[in-house]
């Protein structure tokens, strides 16, 4: 699962998350709707990558909508790749981020704004540098 730039074994990516960081940055799970603890964020900053720091979504691509999980309706440009997802029954794009390889979510074309995009990503794989 390791992306272009950067390369940790396994058991280096268990030492450095917690049990949950890594059962859904490693092994693609999910955390529960609503649990995240940047679902509510609204300061102005950067997302990154909890895994490996890499700059991901910039605050003001954020969005509300309602899901349960923090939203964004575009990404930097080649900040994360997307890989056709076709588990649990479903046809899905899963979000991963470009850096480390590490999963982030999903991304959905019933976005809001002009860009038409949700990236659903789990709180627990995003770190906010906040502005001051």
């Amino acid at each position: 699962m390791a992306g272009p730039e950067m390369f940790k074994t396994e058991a280096q990516w268990r030492e450095e998350l917690t049990p949950e960081q890594y059962a859904v940055l490693r092994e693609r799970g999910t955390e529960a709707p609503f649990s995240g603890k940047l679902l509510k964020e609204k300061r102005d900053g950067m997302y990154r990558c909890r895994a490996c720091g890499k700059a991901l979504f910039p605050s003001n691509t954020k969005f509300d909508s309602g899901t349960g999980w923090p939203s964004f309706d575009d990404a930097l440009p080649g900040a994360v790749t997307l890989v056709e997802d076709d588990s649990h029954g479903m046809r899905r794009t899963e979000v991963a981020c470009a850096n480390c390889g590490s999963h982030l979510g999903h991304l959905f074309d019933d976005g809001p704004t002009e860009t038409g995009k949700r990236y659903c990503i789990n709180s627990v794989c995003l770190l906010l540098e906040a502005r001051p």
